[in-house]
């Protein structure tokens, strides 16, 4: 009788799935199947193990004495991983097999039990969802202090005139504070987007076995219920097979990364001598080895920088599902790289610009006086005059200007009137960013009301 046979819990060399086999697995496959990105999920597997052994106890698969000793030896590894002393060896193949072992190791020949009516495929499924779902909360408190950080920022400059830019040219005048208040609302909507992914992601997938379920009687919703999922799969095979949950996730955290790259891409013009517009803290910059006058604004640049790999993260998830047949397939082991590489970025990130734009100060220089060539032609539109007509007038005045190297606040009385009938002597007030500023009306405009009124709403939402 061959070694497999003699073993009724694993095969040669203690494979759990070695049952079968009567050789060994060879080193070049081990090393190639072999991923050990899966151990940060210890904990969740320990968690879904608790919940299916009670399932199985309440259904009867097992009796009390086999429940209880599962538990205390399940109740252990939770500890051990609590506390950073769960011990991986190299014959474990992935977590599920690592917390197996250790179970036998804890309470002897019942811990075979531990696997009634469960496979690695709805396992690994259920531990993804279980561990984004808490990451994505994690994620959601990290935008939430973002954004109350921004909110902060803008309140203080609700009155700091500056250019609004449009093709990277300065287009209007608006208060610094609109311009932060645009990445909160932006933030927020990456929040919200969050909390919609993990009301998809909170369906378990336990009981769906390999793929077709169970001959056992088996109850999804007692699992459920007790990881705080409100529901349980509908179709097995769609149960172990799907990733659209990852995917979605990676994408709510890609969406926000390109959020914060574009914020980011500000900070550094900002801080160029060029703008002057921000100081960053000591602390939340770099150096340079040659250059000694130097101060570097790095998080920001990483920030912009890592956005691209995270962009990968997607694609390469979306690769790897496009042409898997149903149900379960070994490929969707590449899950786990691109779905944490995409969260430890974005968590790294928000926490590090978070600190990087509490402690700036910012000192914007004031816009030049083109950002009210607006104003001028609204005040014609105001007093009839087609904005076609308005915009034409302005523009030939502004090419006479900038012809003579002169700025629009040089323009004289004469040459306003003369520029067009509908012009008065006291237009050359709107002339003036402040006055620009102070006049706009339009709901969610650029002006200081509009930004106390957003500040409001902001944080009544984080409220």
């Amino acid at each position: 009788m061959s070694a497999a046979a003699n073993n009724a819990v694993s095969g040669p060399d203690g494979r759990l799935w070695g049952g079968r086999f009567e050789e060994a697995p060879a080193d070049a496959l081990w090393r190639f199947t072999v991923d050990t990105s899966d151990r940060r999920l210890l904990a969740v597997d320990v968690a879904g193990s608790q919940a299916h052994v009670a399932m199985l106890r309440d259904v009867g698969l097992l009796d009390a004495a086999e429940h209880d000793a599962l538990r205390s030896g399940l109740d252990a590894i939770a500890a051990e991983a609590a506390a950073g002393a769960f011990d991986f060896e190299p014959g474990d193949e992935d977590v599920h097999t690592a917390v197996e072992r250790r179970l036998g190791e804890l309470i002897g020949p019942v811990a075979g039990k531990l696997h009634t009516g469960r496979s690695r495929n709805d396992q690994v499924a259920f531990d993804l969802r279980l561990y984004l779902a808490s990451a994505g909360r994690q994620r959601i408190e990290q935008l939430r202090e973002m954004i109350a950080i921004l909110a902060d920022v803008a309140e203080q400059h609700a009155d700091s005139i500056v250019a609004a830019y449009t093709h990277l040219q300065q287009a209007q005048a608006v208060p610094l504070g609109h311009q932060f208040l645009a990445y909160a609302w932006m933030l927020l909507r990456d929040k919200e987007r969050l909390e919609q992914a993990i009301v998809r992601l909170e369906v378990s997938p336990l009981g769906a076995g390999a793929g077709a379920g169970s001959s056992l009687p088996l109850d999804p919703a007692r699992v459920a219920e007790r990881v705080g999922f409100p529901r349980y799969f509908d179709n097995s095979i769609d149960a172990v097979a799907s990733r659209d949950f990852a995917s979605e996730y990676v994408f709510v955290v890609a969406q926000c990364m390109v959020h914060l790259s574009r914020l980011a891409e500000e900070l550094v013009l900002w801080s160029t001598s060029e703008f002057g517009w921000v100081t960053f803290a000591d602390s939340h910059t770099t150096g340079s080895s040659a250059l000694p006058h130097k101060k570097n604004p790095d998080i920001a640049e990483l920030v912009r920088g890592k956005a691209a790999s995270v962009l990968g993260d997607v694609m390469a998830l979306l690769a790897v599902q496009k042409g898997l047949p149903l149900a379960y397939n070994r490929d969707l082991q590449e899950d786990k790289r691109s779905v944490f590489h995409a969260d430890d970025t974005l968590s790294l990130a928000l926490e590090a610009l978070a600190g990087m734009v509490a402690t700036a100060t910012f000192h914007p220089a004031p816009p030049t006086a083109w950002v009210t060539a607006l104003d001028l032609a609204e005040t014609l539109v105001g007093r009839g005059v087609p904005f076609r007509e308005a915009h034409a007038a302005v523009g030939a005045l502004a090419t006479r200007l900038v012809g003579e190297g002169r700025a629009l606040d040089s323009v004289t009385v004469a040459e306003l009137t003369a520029a067009h009938v509908g012009f008065e002597p006291d237009d050359l007030r709107c002339i003036d960013a402040s006055g620009s500023v102070a006049a706009r009306v339009s709901p969610g405009g650029g002006s200081p009301s509009s930004v106390h009124s957003q500040l409001e709403q902001l944080r009544t939402y984080l409220a």
